[in-house]
C-alpha cells in the first residue's frame, strides 16, 4: 500500500469520522470537497438534506444559484483542484422549526482548522450564513452591513448571503448585490481559475 501524505491521512480520517453520530438525526455522512492546490474556497453552514442523501455538497437550488454567482460551470465548482468546500459542519445536522439545525460544533476544532492549514494557496475564500461569517469575519452587525462593505475584505474574503432560495426577499430588497457585487466576484473567479489552469 502507498505511503499517505498527512493531508491524504487526515483527508481519511475525516471521511470515516462519527465523532457527532450520536446527536444527528441522520448517520454520520461528512462531506466536503478539498485539494491542497485549490486557489477557491466556499466556506458554508453544513450539508443540506438533499446533498446528504446524494453524497453531493451544493446538490440543491442553492448549488445552482452560487454556481451562477460564481459564474461557473458544475464540471469546474466539482473540481477538487479548483474549487474547496469546506462547511462548518461536515454532516447533516437535521432540521429544526426554522430551518436545518447549526452545524455541528465538533467539527472545526477537530477537522477544519487542520484541513484549512494544509491550503496555503487559497486566492478568494466565499463566506456563505451567519456561522461561517461568525468565524471568518470579526463582525456583530447584520448580514446587509457585513455584504456591503464588501470591498473592505476583497479579494481574500467575500461574504456573501446564503444562496438558499430562503433568501429571495433579501436579494430583491438588496439589487446592489446582483449588479455590484456579482459581477466583481464571476471576474475574479475566471482569472483565478486561468491563472490556475495555465
Amino acid at each position: 500500500m502507498p505511503h499517505l501524505s498527512d493531508f491524504d491521512s487526515l483527508v481519511q480520517q475525516i471521511r470515516s469520522c462519527t465523532l457527532c453520530e450520536r446527536k444527528l438525526t441522520h448517520n454520520a455522512n461528512p462531506l466536503f470537497q478539498v485539494h491542497p492546490n485549490a486557489k477557491t474556497l466556499i466556506a458554508g453552514h453544513a450539508p443540506g438534506k438533499k446533498a446528504h442523501q446524494s453524497g453531493i455538497p451544493f446538490d440543491d437550488p442553492s448549488g445552482q444559484r452560487l454556481r451562477q454567482w460564481m459564474g461557473i460551470s458544475s464540471e469546474q465548482f466539482y473540481n477538487p483542484k479548483l474549487v474547496t468546500i469546506l462547511p462548518m459542519g461536515f454532516c447533516y445536522p437535521g432540521t429544526g422549526k426554522q430551518g436545518d439545525l447549526p452545524p455541528r460544533p465538533e467539527c472545526e476544532p477537530a477537522w477544519r482548522s487542520s484541513l484549512l492549514s494544509h491550503l496555503q494557496g487559497i486566492k478568494i475564500t466565499i463566506v456563505l450564513g451567519r456561522f461561517a461569517q461568525d468565524y471568518h469575519f470579526n463582525h456583530r452587525g447584520s448580514l446587509t452591513e457585513l455584504v456591503l462593505d464588501w470591498q473592505s475584505h476583497w479579494p481574500r474574503l467575500v461574504p456573501l448571503p446564503h444562496p438558499s432560495p430562503r433568501n429571495n426577499r433579501w436579494l430583491k430588497n438588496n439589487p446592489w448585490f446582483e449588479t455590484d457585487l456579482i459581477p466583481q466576484l464571476q471576474t475574479k473567479i475566471a482569472n483565478i481559475l486561468t491563472h490556475h489552469i495555465r
